[in-house]
């Protein structure tokens, strides 16, 4: 798969706001907590440093934002369960994410992010058993793997794979590791989408 040549579409809190393309392009949308890396994962995997911006403030993410590439979208959705963020702004996040993975038609998979030197925490349980109930097709992907000795890696692993259900792809952005397995996941995620549109 490759995320080269993307753009920044459009940022949106609604679905009149999507774009309005009637299908052509299917998507796969990125979630997890507020600071656990999702633009910068985008970032790297489209080789591009200023794709999608980067905080070291949690909660900057407030839309939902549209990056469009030659044959998908990625959709990087605002993160969820941080604290600080108003409790007027939490209440607009959880309805606005919920609306667009249950309804828009041309999402196709769901990339969940997590932090792996954590368990995960109880937003995203609900997230991922949320996905499973809804047949969401999805993968996971631990980042922040450079902060954790690789002689750990097998046993942070587990403790997520257990609570979410499904083994998480390690990633570190520092060294490059789980790139092409985060890249081979989402390509299958569009695969028979883009198969059937007779795109290669």
């Amino acid at each position: 798969m490759n995320l080269s040549n993307g753009i920044f579409e459009l940022s949106a809190v609604n679905a009149s706001q999507y774009p309005k393309d009637f299908g052509d392009l299917p998507e796969v949308a990125l979630v997890g907590r507020s600071n656990v890396g999702k633009s910068s994962l985008l970032n790297y995997l489209a080789n591009r440093r200023d794709l999608a911006h980067t905080s070291s403030r949690p909660g900057r993410t407030q839309t939902i934002n549209f990056y469009r590439f030659p044959n998908c979208r990625i959709i990087d959705l605002p993160g969820y369960g941080y604290a600080r963020v108003s409790k007027e702004t939490r209440a607009k996040w959880g309805p606005m994410i919920e609306a667009y993975l249950a309804e828009r038609e041309q999402l196709v998979g769901v990339v969940q992010i997590v932090d792996l030197r954590h368990p995960p925490s109880d937003d995203d349980i609900l997230m991922a058993h949320w996905l499973t109930s809804f047949q969401m097709p999805f993968v996971v992907v631990a980042t922040k793997a450079d902060k954790v000795s690789r002689g750990r890696w097998h046993q942070h692993s587990k403790v997520i794979s257990e609570a979410l259900g499904t083994e998480p792809i390690v990633f570190s952005i520092q060294s490059g590791a789980g790139k092409s397995a985060v890249l081979e996941a989402m390509s299958k995620l569009l695969q028979s989408v883009l198969v059937d549109e007779g795109v290669e």
